[in-house]
């Protein structure tokens, strides 16, 4: 079963990874902070070693985001981000583990104070949601 963790965080400031970047965190003791850290890593590896990690990718600064919409029939291309928004896409990791559950004991290891993070089931095209 193939699921994307996908990372949201605020941009301002904006600077990976994005828990040194979220005053609920910073605001941790040093030791929490490292331990939290720790458990990513190991997580990360563990993923790796068991063949469930199949990529990801932390993501540029939105603020140097391109828009793409139609207009009249036309592409049109603005600056991003989406104004509208509080957080913003942040990074990704496509992973392949053998049940919801798995992905949701991964995902969770993925979030810390004042983060934001979504699973979701990635869908082969004309195929349904899991």
């Amino acid at each position: 079963m193939k699921f994307v963790i996908l990372i949201h965080s605020n941009p301002q400031p904006w600077g990976h990874p994005t828990g040194d970047y979220i005053a609920e965190q910073q605001a941790l003791p040093k030791e929490q902070r490292a331990q939290l850290n720790a458990e990513f890593v190991a997580v990360m590896a563990e993923m790796q070693e068991k063949g469930e990690l199949l990529g990801g990718e932390a993501l540029g600064n939105p603020a140097t985001a391109r828009l793409y919409r139609w207009e009249g029939g036309e592409p049109i291309a603005t600056d991003g981000p989406y104004a509208e928004a509080k957080e913003h896409f942040a990074g990704f990791f496509l992973i392949d583990v053998t049940s919801r559950e798995r992905a949701e004991e991964i995902t969770a290891k993925f979030s810390g104070p004042g983060e934001t993070v979504e699973l979701r089931p990635t869908m082969q095209v004309g195929g349904d949601d899991v």
